[in-house]
């Protein structure tokens, strides 16, 4: 496609006037009855992370590329992503044996291509191995696509950054740049194919299930190492692409990542319709074709316009007109199902989505009638950070997710697939793993976060994170669904050299500080207090402003007396200003070099000037140690062959 920038004005009010045609021929392609209403069909998009040794994210996806069968792959925003399209089939009969067919054959071929060029590929909602540093621009796509979208959003921006704040069981509060933060979510996207007059019913039904079905799906409870929600990608899709400011809170403006305002009352058209009178259209591209004068011509257009806008806002089930076998059709996306942990647990969760839609649909007529939109809404978002242990409202009583799964949603699931004509053998291969998965209470991200506490004070953080990694890609090559997957351990990380490799990879980043004009006093309590021979000065900013050790204090004391220390005399005092620092990215050979050099025991880490994390000889010595005592087992490896 070819994109233009969206500083043109011209390009984009011409633009803005095909989507408006598009949205007139939608419109009456409608009102005339075209749209298909025959055999309803389904498909996928599978996204995928592209890792290499170490199980770090692996910048390959145009090489992969190369090596598989064009049109069936693409590229995603970052190089360590790839999207596999699967093609319709229908959804009676053994169709979604065929879907799962064609995955699995997908896969291999991802896995055969990534293998060739020294990768493996990782079904996981967010890869748990991925740092800050991998999302930087180096890291995007070349596309134009790409860059145009960010450079379009970031001059939209209110702000000089994307800010990020997710509150779990830990807290991550981070800016960024650019929009590379999206790249960190992969997700298994499911279609339902649904009739034009059926669509608000199914669509409200869709709605309605969403929080249930993910809270079983749930597969993403990490990122950069910290544990936040079940499904963490919910909250990090929206923050990753937020341009609102602070005022916008106050005129009620929409993210462009939502779940939606409101029940669908008659038709499609009040999607597109609401998100063009709400967002404002980010990219343009040449079109030549007119909706309009192409019906009048008796023809099915393409809607190209409408399309590109219509991937522009990320709504959780996002409406979609298409083309196929040459009918137009309208379909809804479920954007919210990760990616992972395995093939079986992918299609169960997409069955249980359309299985529970058709049944409630079917049993509630519209489910508008039966249940608050806010309701639904907010499930959606306690099921993405509780998962499995939300409450959520059904009917307007509150009920546990595992209940509301079991007792009500799986038996309408059933109706539903069963009454689409769904296999009776499919329909139990795949809601029986939703089930034995709830009734176990371990999906995905229960798993990680129990695999993670069961290796706590193992090894570092990134070594921890491999070994997630490395079993979550054993088990999906086995095709075992997550619940019966035993808790990972770390030797699955496959030894420890490639953890320490850059400074952010062990750096300690719980802080204890001062500010400069606090008094020696409290330096020196912090200081014995926490065991700890160096204490980095920040400002309120957290800018790093100098650096106060253990010796310091000592020396102050030796000169000045004991009495020193409460005195109330400022920190900044004995404090060695503009102390030698490194950045995250830097390697250990960079940071050893720097303490040599300098005869430092610890140097502070700083980013974007400000204050990140701290390196002291005690985090490096256990590189010393592993290199000393493997030396010494080559040593006598070496011994016992010669004898």
């Amino acid at each position: 496609m070819d994109i233009v920038l969206t500083e043109d004005p011209e390009a984009i009010r011409r633009f803005t006037q095909f989507i408006l045609r598009d949205l007139g021929g939608l419109e009456r392609m409608l009102q005339e009855d075209r749209i298909d209403s025959g055999p309803r069909r389904i498909g996928a998009e599978q996204e995928l992370f592209l890792a290499t040794r170490g199980w770090r994210p692996a910048l390959l996806a145009l090489k992969v590329l190369e090596r598989l069968p064009e049109g069936d792959f693409t590229t995603e925003l970052a190089q360590f992503n790839l999207e596999a399209n699967l093609p319709p089939v229908y959804l009676s009969g053994d169709g979604m044996r065929q879907m799962e067919e064609g995955l699995s054959a997908a896969l291999t071929q991802a896995r055969e291509a990534a293998a060739a060029e020294g990768a493996r590929i990782v079904m996981a909602g967010i890869l748990p191995t991925l740092l800050q540093s991998d999302l930087s621009l180096e890291s995007l796509t070349p596309r134009q696509r790409y860059r145009a979208l960010n450079d379009a959003l970031c001059r939209r921006r209110q702000g000089p950054s994307y800010r990020l704040r997710i509150e779990g069981i830990d807290e991550l509060m981070l800016e960024h740049e650019s929009v590379m933060l999206e790249a960190c979510n992969t997700s298994f996207q499911a279609h339902l194919q649904v009739s034009a007059p059926e669509f608000p019913s199914i669509y409200n039904a869709a709605q309605a299930v969403l929080a249930p079905v993910l809270a079983a799906a749930a597969n993403s409870p990490l990122l950069f190492g910290k544990r936040l929600w079940a499904e963490t990608r919910i909250a990090l899709f929206q923050q990753s692409l937020d341009t609102r400011g602070s005022s916008a809170h106050l005129r009620e403006v929409p993210p462009r990542v939502r779940f939606g305002d409101q029940w669908v009352e008659s038709s499609v058209m009040e999607l597109f319709q609401e998100d063009l009178a709400r967002f404002p259209v980010l990219l343009a591209m040449e079109v030549e074709e007119d909706a309009l004068e192409v019906l009048d011509r008796g023809g099915l257009p393409q809607l190209r316009a409408l399309q590109l806008y219509n991937s522009t806002v990320y709504r959780w089930n996002r409406p979609c007109y298409g083309i196929t076998d040459g009918k137009p059709h309208l379909r809804i996306e479920c954007r919210a199902l990760p990616s992972g942990p395995s093939t079986l647990d992918e299609m169960a969760n997409a069955a249980f989505w359309i299985g529970a839609t058709l049944g409630v649909a079917g049993e509630f007529g519209d489910v508008a009638t039966r249940m608050d939109f806010d309701d639904a809404r907010g499930n959606f978002l306690s099921a993405a950070r509780q998962g499995l242990n939300a409450a959520l409202m059904w009917e307007g009583t509150p009920v546990a997710a595992p209940q509301l799964i079991l007792d009500t949603l799986l038996p309408l699931a059933r109706t539903g697939l069963e009454g689409a004509g769904v296999d009776g053998e499919l329909v139990e291969r795949y809601l029986g793993t939703i089930r034995d998965r709830v009734a176990s209470g371990q999906n995905g991200a229960t798993w990680m976060v129990r695999s993670l506490s069961a290796m706590k004070d193992q090894g570092v953080r990134t070594e921890r994170m491999a070994a997630l990694t490395s079993a979550i890609v054993r088990h999906q090559e086995e095709g075992s669904p997550v619940h019966t997957w035993p808790l990972a351990e770390l030797h699955e990380a496959g030894g420890w050299r490639d953890h320490f490799l850059r400074v952010e990879q062990y750096m300690t980043t719980r802080l204890v500080t001062v500010r400069a004009d606090e008094p020696v006093g409290l330096a020196a309590f912090l200081l014995d207090r926490n065991q700890i021979r160096q204490l980095p000065v920040e400002d309120d900013e957290h800018r790093l402003v100098g650096l106060l050790t253990f010796r310091s204090i000592l020396r102050l004391v030796t000169e000045v007396g004991a009495d020193s220390l409460s005195e109330g005399r400022p920190a900044r005092l004995i404090m060695e200003a503009d102390p030698v620092s490194i950045a995250p990215e830097a390697t250990t050979l960079e940071a050893i070099r720097l303490m040599r050099e300098h005869k430092l025991s610890c140097l502070p880490v700083v980013k974007d000037e400000r204050l990140v994390g701290i390196v002291t000889e005690r985090d490096i010595l256990p590189v010393a140690y592993r290199l000393l005592e493997d030396r010494l087992r080559e040593e006598e490896g070496g011994d016992d062959v010669s004898g």
